[in-house]
């Protein structure tokens, strides 16, 4: 699945995923390769992002968005 997180810094992560973990306001979830498409609120917390080669990437966020659009990829907005 094809991953980026962008903040008002720019770019904080960009590439292929395994899996993304991220805190929601309704809980945590875990997305995978052909996960549904969902978009949710962020809540404060961190996004385990790991990548094909079992890599995990640790980004903090305050808040946020997360969109999973069909076609295998995800954008999070966070601040």
């Amino acid at each position: 699945m094809q991953f980026q997180a962008i903040s008002l810094k720019g770019m904080q992560y960009e590439g292929d995923v395994k899996s993304v973990n991220v805190k929601t306001t309704s809980g945590e979830i875990t997305v995978l390769d052909h996960h549904l498409p969902l978009i949710t609120v962020l809540a404060k917390g961190q996004l385990v992002v790991k990548d094909t080669t079992g890599k995990e990437t640790v980004i903090h966020a305050e808040s946020g968005f997360l969109e999973v659009k069909e076609g295998n990829s995800a954008v999070a907005l966070i601040s």
